[in-house]
Protein backbone atom coordinates (compact mmCIF):
# COMPACT_ATOMS: atom_id res chain seq x y z
CA UNK A 1 0.00 0.00 0.00
CA UNK A 2 1.14 3.61 -0.56
CA UNK A 3 2.64 5.33 2.47
CA UNK A 4 0.27 8.24 3.06
CA UNK A 5 0.83 10.46 6.10
CA UNK A 6 -2.30 10.86 8.26
CA UNK A 7 -2.27 14.64 7.81
CA UNK A 8 -2.41 14.40 4.00
CA UNK A 9 -5.71 15.21 2.24
CA UNK A 10 -6.69 13.20 -0.83
CA UNK A 11 -9.91 14.18 -2.61
CA UNK A 12 -10.97 12.93 -6.03
CA UNK A 13 -10.11 10.13 -8.43
CA UNK A 14 -6.59 9.40 -7.17
CA UNK A 15 -4.51 6.41 -8.23
CA UNK A 16 -1.26 5.81 -6.32
CA UNK A 17 1.26 3.06 -7.06
CA UNK A 18 1.96 0.74 -4.15
CA UNK A 19 5.25 2.31 -3.06
CA UNK A 20 4.35 6.00 -3.45
CA UNK A 21 5.07 8.17 -0.40
CA UNK A 22 2.80 11.09 0.42
CA UNK A 23 4.31 13.18 3.20
CA UNK A 24 2.70 15.37 5.88
CA UNK A 25 0.27 18.14 4.98
CA UNK A 26 0.08 17.27 1.30
CA UNK A 27 -3.11 18.04 -0.60
CA UNK A 28 -4.09 16.05 -3.69
CA UNK A 29 -7.26 17.10 -5.50
CA UNK A 30 -8.93 15.92 -8.69
CA UNK A 31 -8.02 13.17 -11.13
CA UNK A 32 -4.42 12.21 -10.31
CA UNK A 33 -2.22 9.24 -11.13
CA UNK A 34 1.22 8.85 -9.52
CA UNK A 35 3.67 6.12 -10.55
CA UNK A 36 5.93 3.86 -8.50
CA UNK A 37 8.79 5.18 -6.41
CA UNK A 38 7.55 8.77 -6.39
CA UNK A 39 7.81 10.79 -3.18
CA UNK A 40 5.96 13.92 -2.14
CA UNK A 41 8.07 15.03 0.82
CA UNK A 42 5.45 17.24 2.47
CA UNK A 43 3.38 20.40 2.16
CA UNK A 44 2.83 19.76 -1.54
CA UNK A 45 -0.30 20.83 -3.41
CA UNK A 46 -1.12 18.66 -6.42
CA UNK A 47 -4.14 19.38 -8.58
CA UNK A 48 -5.52 17.24 -11.41
CA UNK A 49 -5.90 16.34 -14.13
CA UNK A 50 -2.32 15.25 -13.53
CA UNK A 51 -0.32 12.15 -14.43
CA UNK A 52 3.09 11.66 -12.86
CA UNK A 53 5.41 8.77 -13.71
CA UNK A 54 7.93 6.83 -11.65
CA UNK A 55 10.68 7.92 -9.24
CA UNK A 56 9.88 11.62 -9.07
CA UNK A 57 10.73 13.63 -5.96
CA UNK A 58 8.68 16.69 -5.00
CA UNK A 59 10.11 18.93 -2.27
CA UNK A 60 8.07 20.99 0.20
CA UNK A 61 5.77 23.73 -1.06
CA UNK A 62 6.05 22.74 -4.71
CA UNK A 63 2.65 23.16 -6.40
CA UNK A 64 1.85 21.17 -9.53
CA UNK A 65 -1.15 21.21 -11.84
CA UNK A 66 -3.00 24.35 -10.82
CA UNK A 67 -4.83 26.60 -13.27
CA UNK A 68 -2.88 28.84 -15.62
CA UNK A 69 -2.21 32.51 -14.97
CA UNK A 70 -4.35 33.33 -17.99
CA UNK A 71 -7.32 35.65 -17.57
CA UNK A 72 -9.00 34.15 -20.64
CA UNK A 73 -9.10 30.65 -19.09
CA UNK A 74 -11.69 29.60 -16.54
CA UNK A 75 -9.64 28.42 -13.53
CA UNK A 76 -12.37 25.91 -12.67
CA UNK A 77 -12.04 24.18 -16.03
CA UNK A 78 -9.80 21.12 -16.04
CA UNK A 79 -8.54 21.16 -19.61
CA UNK A 80 -5.92 18.63 -20.72
CA UNK A 81 -4.01 18.94 -17.44
CA UNK A 82 -0.35 18.21 -16.73
CA UNK A 83 1.71 15.14 -17.66
CA UNK A 84 5.04 14.49 -15.93
CA UNK A 85 7.44 11.71 -16.88
CA UNK A 86 9.92 9.75 -14.76
CA UNK A 87 12.83 10.69 -12.52
CA UNK A 88 12.17 14.41 -12.19
CA UNK A 89 13.09 16.50 -9.15
CA UNK A 90 11.02 19.53 -8.17
CA UNK A 91 12.72 21.51 -5.43
CA UNK A 92 11.08 23.87 -2.95
CA UNK A 93 8.36 26.23 -4.27
CA UNK A 94 8.50 25.06 -7.88
CA UNK A 95 5.23 25.70 -9.74
CA UNK A 96 4.01 24.02 -12.93
CA UNK A 97 0.61 24.98 -14.39
CA UNK A 98 -1.77 22.82 -16.36
CA UNK A 99 -2.80 23.47 -19.97
CA UNK A 100 -5.31 26.01 -21.25
CA UNK A 101 -6.60 23.68 -23.96
CA UNK A 102 -8.50 20.41 -24.06
CA UNK A 103 -6.18 19.01 -26.72
CA UNK A 104 -2.69 18.69 -25.22
CA UNK A 105 -1.38 18.91 -21.66
CA UNK A 106 1.50 20.85 -20.25
CA UNK A 107 4.25 18.26 -20.49
CA UNK A 108 7.42 17.57 -18.49
CA UNK A 109 9.72 14.81 -19.79
CA UNK A 110 12.15 12.62 -17.85
CA UNK A 111 15.12 13.21 -15.54
CA UNK A 112 14.74 16.98 -15.28
CA UNK A 113 15.92 18.96 -12.27
CA UNK A 114 14.01 22.09 -11.26
CA UNK A 115 15.78 24.10 -8.57
CA UNK A 116 14.11 26.37 -6.02
CA UNK A 117 11.32 28.71 -7.20
CA UNK A 118 11.34 27.67 -10.85
CA UNK A 119 8.12 28.13 -12.80
CA UNK A 120 6.78 26.36 -15.89
CA UNK A 121 3.81 28.06 -17.48
CA UNK A 122 0.74 26.53 -19.07
CA UNK A 123 0.95 24.52 -22.30
CA UNK A 124 4.75 24.35 -22.23
CA UNK A 125 6.67 21.29 -23.33
CA UNK A 126 9.90 20.41 -21.51
CA UNK A 127 12.20 17.67 -22.86
CA UNK A 128 14.50 15.34 -20.93
CA UNK A 129 17.61 15.75 -18.78
CA UNK A 130 17.28 19.53 -18.40
CA UNK A 131 18.62 21.44 -15.40
CA UNK A 132 16.91 24.70 -14.47
CA UNK A 133 18.75 26.80 -11.89
CA UNK A 134 16.98 28.77 -9.16
CA UNK A 135 14.14 31.08 -10.28
CA UNK A 136 14.20 30.04 -13.92
CA UNK A 137 10.92 31.14 -15.54
CA UNK A 138 9.29 29.36 -18.48
CA UNK A 139 6.35 31.26 -19.98
CA UNK A 140 3.30 29.64 -21.52
CA UNK A 141 3.53 27.60 -24.73
CA UNK A 142 7.34 27.48 -24.62
CA UNK A 143 9.09 24.42 -26.05
CA UNK A 144 12.43 23.34 -24.57
CA UNK A 145 14.52 20.50 -25.97
CA UNK A 146 16.60 17.86 -24.20
CA UNK A 147 19.63 18.69 -22.02
CA UNK A 148 18.97 22.42 -21.86
CA UNK A 149 20.70 24.18 -18.95
CA UNK A 150 20.05 27.54 -17.33
CA UNK A 151 21.69 29.87 -14.86
CA UNK A 152 19.75 31.52 -12.07
CA UNK A 153 16.88 33.87 -13.01
CA UNK A 154 16.94 32.83 -16.66
CA UNK A 155 13.71 33.26 -18.61
CA UNK A 156 11.96 31.86 -21.68
CA UNK A 157 9.44 34.00 -23.57
CA UNK A 158 6.00 32.61 -24.37
CA UNK A 159 5.88 30.58 -27.60
CA UNK A 160 9.69 30.52 -27.78
CA UNK A 161 11.56 27.37 -28.81
CA UNK A 162 14.91 26.30 -27.38
CA UNK A 163 16.89 23.56 -29.10
CA UNK A 164 18.60 20.66 -27.40
CA UNK A 165 21.84 21.27 -25.57
CA UNK A 166 21.36 25.03 -25.39
CA UNK A 167 22.43 27.08 -22.37
CA UNK A 168 20.62 30.18 -21.07
CA UNK A 169 22.99 32.20 -18.89
CA UNK A 170 21.97 33.56 -15.52
CA UNK A 171 19.61 36.57 -15.82
CA UNK A 172 19.52 36.07 -19.62
CA UNK A 173 16.29 35.67 -21.55
CA UNK A 174 15.24 33.70 -24.63
CA UNK A 175 12.99 36.32 -26.24
CA UNK A 176 12.98 34.37 -29.49
CA UNK A 177 14.12 30.89 -30.52
CA UNK A 178 17.51 29.62 -29.36
CA UNK A 179 19.02 27.09 -31.80
CA UNK A 180 20.52 23.82 -30.52
CA UNK A 181 23.79 24.05 -28.58
CA UNK A 182 23.83 27.86 -28.65
CA UNK A 183 24.29 29.98 -25.52
CA UNK A 184 21.94 32.83 -24.74
CA UNK A 185 24.22 35.36 -23.02
CA UNK A 186 21.84 38.30 -22.64
CA UNK A 187 18.25 39.37 -23.19
CA UNK A 188 17.50 37.97 -26.64
CA UNK A 189 21.22 37.57 -27.50
CA UNK A 190 22.99 34.37 -28.59
CA UNK A 191 26.59 35.29 -27.88
CA UNK A 192 28.35 31.95 -28.14
CA UNK A 193 27.93 28.18 -28.30
CA UNK A 194 27.67 25.76 -25.39
CA UNK A 195 31.13 24.29 -25.90
CA UNK A 196 31.38 22.91 -22.36
CA UNK A 197 28.02 21.18 -22.62
CA UNK A 198 28.88 19.65 -25.98
CA UNK A 199 32.19 18.27 -24.72
CA UNK A 200 30.60 16.88 -21.57
CA UNK A 201 27.93 15.15 -23.64
CA UNK A 202 30.60 13.33 -25.63
CA UNK A 203 30.04 15.09 -28.96
CA UNK A 204 32.76 14.47 -31.49
CA UNK A 205 35.16 17.21 -32.54
CA UNK A 206 33.65 17.05 -36.04
CA UNK A 207 30.14 17.71 -34.70
CA UNK A 208 31.41 20.57 -32.54
CA UNK A 209 33.08 22.04 -35.63
CA UNK A 210 29.76 21.88 -37.48
CA UNK A 211 28.03 23.76 -34.65
CA UNK A 212 30.77 26.42 -34.75
CA UNK A 213 30.30 26.75 -38.51
CA UNK A 214 26.53 27.16 -38.23
CA UNK A 215 26.95 29.77 -35.49
CA UNK A 216 29.51 31.68 -37.58
CA UNK A 217 27.27 31.52 -40.64
CA UNK A 218 24.32 32.94 -38.71
CA UNK A 219 26.13 35.64 -36.77
CA UNK A 220 29.60 36.38 -38.19
CA UNK A 221 29.19 36.59 -41.98
CA UNK A 222 26.89 39.63 -42.08
CA UNK A 223 24.18 37.62 -43.84
CA UNK A 224 20.45 38.04 -43.52
CA UNK A 225 18.69 35.12 -41.88
CA UNK A 226 17.45 34.03 -45.30
CA UNK A 227 20.96 34.26 -46.74
CA UNK A 228 22.46 32.39 -43.81
CA UNK A 229 19.86 29.64 -44.12
CA UNK A 230 20.66 29.27 -47.82
CA UNK A 231 24.36 28.92 -46.98
CA UNK A 232 23.62 26.37 -44.26
CA UNK A 233 21.55 24.31 -46.71
CA UNK A 234 24.75 23.67 -48.67
CA UNK A 235 25.70 21.17 -45.95
CA UNK A 236 22.25 19.63 -45.58
CA UNK A 237 23.69 16.12 -46.02
CA UNK A 238 25.24 16.42 -42.54
CA UNK A 239 22.68 15.18 -39.95
CA UNK A 240 23.57 17.84 -37.38
CA UNK A 241 23.35 20.63 -39.94
CA UNK A 242 20.04 19.17 -41.15
CA UNK A 243 18.78 19.52 -37.55
CA UNK A 244 19.61 23.23 -37.66
CA UNK A 245 17.84 23.63 -41.01
CA UNK A 246 14.70 22.01 -39.61
CA UNK A 247 14.86 24.18 -36.48
CA UNK A 248 15.36 27.41 -38.42
CA UNK A 249 12.68 26.62 -40.98
CA UNK A 250 10.23 25.85 -38.18
CA UNK A 251 10.79 29.13 -36.36
CA UNK A 252 7.72 31.33 -35.99
CA UNK A 253 9.26 34.02 -33.76
CA UNK A 254 12.67 34.17 -35.42
CA UNK A 255 15.93 33.43 -33.63
CA UNK A 256 17.75 35.43 -31.00
CA UNK A 257 20.19 38.02 -32.32
CA UNK A 258 23.95 37.79 -32.13
CA UNK A 259 26.05 40.32 -30.23
CA UNK A 260 25.97 43.67 -31.98
CA UNK A 261 23.48 42.35 -34.56
CA UNK A 262 20.39 44.51 -35.08
CA UNK A 263 19.28 42.87 -38.35
CA UNK A 264 16.80 40.46 -36.69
Amino acid sequence: MPNVHPTAILEGDIDLADDVTIGPNCSLTGKISIGPGTTLIGNNYINGPLTMGANNVVYPFACLGFAAQDLKWDPNRDGAGLVIGDGNTFREKVTVHRATTDDAPTRIGNENYFMVVCHVGHDSNIGNNCIFANSTLVAGFATIGDRVLTGGHAAFHQFSRTGRGAFISGTAGALRDVPPFFTCTGIGICGSINIVGMRRSGMSSDDIAQVKWVFSTLYRRNLSLKGALNAIRERADNPLVAEYIEFLEGSQRGICRGRGDDRR
